[in-house]
């Protein structure tokens, strides 16, 4: 059946009020978004950019764990367009995922409603839009998901909680990026930097706290009084994902250390640094403590591993300053490897702090749990037929003309292979496929990815959080295994491959469905470094995958098919 339209979604809405009234289940909250294009000047310059309720960058999503998301989409675009929610695991229910082999899109002045739940989850992810090129364009916001009362959080409640979205720019419109890659030619450096859609003018406000005197006195012929006065300054919460689309790119402030809290969902140790490296597609949360002068002070984002570094400015801004910033901007590091791989390494899982649930998050030993598969992935790079495309394990990846997800719940044929890509490098050149690889539910694998490349990769998993187990230089072997972190590695969805260099990850295939593996340098994934994973069982349980949404759009051949009755 079609998607709900404005009447059907008023009483579609009504009816999920009343049943969460009076089955006493997790809350629901409700968004009704208008996606536009309107003109936008990030870079000094005009550009079509894709708002949400006329907002650049989109508005954020604030729920707690469990709760359940009403999004109507209205799209007054004039092109089909989804939305993906990166890093929401959307358990049991793939259809909604928002990617073009799970979901239909939204065609032009139409509307949809996704039904998410956030279940078992807490912590900072971003939304994006998935289809075509308009990531290039905006239409992308935060998410939060705080934890449940009584669940206990291990940091106090900050005093502010921002969300900070960084990534590079383009001058040109997505629709020119578009055209360009569909011509087979490779795309310039970006020319910019934002902070939260803005260039050099990002501004966060914080206030300083109180000043607490402490007194010493002690005799020597008479009384003598020595005070001291320690500032306690206020604590906020920063919430940094890095929406780009290419660029490992460094966050710092000037004066002020971040303590590292929260990865992707995962309380880490808390480790403090005074800058951090955000990879393409990462999100981040740090607490930074308000005790300097009130003033101004730089907000600083520069590109990683970039033959020439793109900087942009922002303002941390102290209550009651009237000073601007000033003094020397602070540096960061620029190509170095060693750097970014030691600091990956540092980040760790805090195993005695709860996550979602009130156990803690070390009681889930996963190094102790026997790997059944173990799956390389490779990227490759090159032309097919004159034109520039990537690929993993040797296959470009390219859409079918219906999604994935629905093809296996209609028993459609034709519409993709299973295993039509390799579980290993193959070393052959790049050929065209709707790459699907399968594996068993309830199983717990290895992945490893392997970047034989001068740059320096990030490759995330829809559906799915996995443990960072290692990382390293050179070619990955068996042997390697033996410098594994089975203990506490970060458990997160997205991660970085340093160049020449591979990345190993563990996962527990608890999460039925067709999940997107893909390259976060969005031109790389538009031309076919991606996959799906069909996470496969025969059983046909609601407890293992809940059932196709009555309200899915229907497309290509599943078009003019039934879900269910309404």
């Amino acid at each position: 059946m079609m998607a709900v339209g404005r009447s059907a979604g008023t009483v579609l809405l009504i009816c999920l009020s009343f049943f969460v009234a009076v089955t006493g289940e997790s809350p629901y909250r409700f968004f009704n978004w208008n996606v536009t294009y309107g003109d936008i000047y990030p870079l000094g310059v005009r550009q079509q950019g894709i708002l949400i309720n006329g907002q650049f960058p989109g508005p954020d999503i604030h729920s707690v764990t469990n709760d359940n998301l009403i999004i109507n989409v209205h799209n007054s675009l004039d092109e089909p367009f989804l939305i993906s929610w990166n890093g929401v695991q959307n358990r049991r229910n793939s259809y909604v995922d928002g990617m073009y082999g799970t979901t239909c899109p939204i065609p032009p002045r139409a509307n949809y409603t996704y039904i998410l739940q956030v279940k078992d989850q807490i912590g900072s992810f971003y939304y994006f839009p998935s289809l075509a090129f308009h990531k290039a364009a905006g239409g992308f916001g935060g998410i939060r998901i705080l934890s449940r009362p009584g669940i206990p959080v291990p940091f106090a409640d900050p005093a502010g909680d921002y969300t900070v979205l960084i990534g590079d720019w383009y001058k040109s419109n997505h629709t020119d990026l578009k055209s360009r890659l569909d011509k087979g030619k490779k795309l310039p450096s970006p020319d910019g930097i934002l902070i939260n859609g803005r260039s050099n003018g990002a501004t966060l406000n914080v206030e300083q706290g109180m000043f607490v005197f402490v007194y010493f006195l002690f005799f020597v012929r008479s009384i003598n009084i020595l005070s001291y006065a320690y500032n306690i300054g206020k604590t906020y919460r920063l919430r940094i994902s890095n929406v780009g689309l290419q660029n490992s790119l460094n966050f710092r402030i000037q004066n002020h250390r971040m303590k590292l809290v929260e990865v992707e969902g995962t309380h880490t140790l808390q480790t403090m640094f005074s800058s951090l490296d955000v990879h393409v597609g990462q999100s981040y949360s740090v607490l930074i403590t308000a005790d300097q002068s009130p003033r101004d002070y730089y907000l600083v984002v520069s590109s990683r591993f970039t033959d020439k570094t793109i900087t942009t400015m922002g303002v941390l801004r102290y209550s009651g300053s009237s000073t601007s910033a000033s003094g020397s901007v602070p540096g960061g590091p620029t190509i170095q490897i060693d750097w970014s791989l030691n600091q990956a390494r540092a980040i760790r899982t805090n195993l005695t702090a709860s996550g979602p649930r009130p156990n803690p998050q070390g009681s889930y030993h996963y190094g102790l749990i026997p790997l059944i598969r173990t799956i390389v992935f490779g990227s490759s790079a090159g032309q097919i037929n004159g034109k520039q495309r990537y690929g993993i394990n040797s296959v470009s990846f390219v859409p079918a003309d219906t999604p994935l997800k629905l093809a296996d719940f209609f028993k459609i044929s034709g519409v993709y292979k299973i295993n039509s890509i390799s579980d290993k490098p193959t070393g052959g050149g790049l050929y065209l496929d709707t790459s699907v690889l399968q594996v068993d539910y309830r199983t717990f694998i290895e992945i490893i990815f392997e970047n034989k490349e001068d740059i320096v990769q990030s490759y995330h998993l829809n559906g799915y959080s996995f443990w960072v187990v290692g990382m390293d230089g050179g070619q990955w072997n068996t042997g390697s295994r033996n410098g594994y972190n089975l203990r506490d590695a970060v458990s997160r969805s997205t991660v970085q491959v340093y160049p020449k260099s591979w990345t190993a990850i563990y996962i527990a295939l608890d999460n039925v469905g067709m999940w997107n593996i893909r390259s976060e340098f969005w031109a790389r994934q538009y031309l076919g470094q991606q996959l799906y994973l069909r996470v496969f069982t025969t059983s046909t349980s609601l407890r293992d995958e809940y059932p196709i949404p009555k309200n899915s759009r229907l497309c290509g051949r599943a078009k003019g098919r039934h879900t269910r009755p309404l």
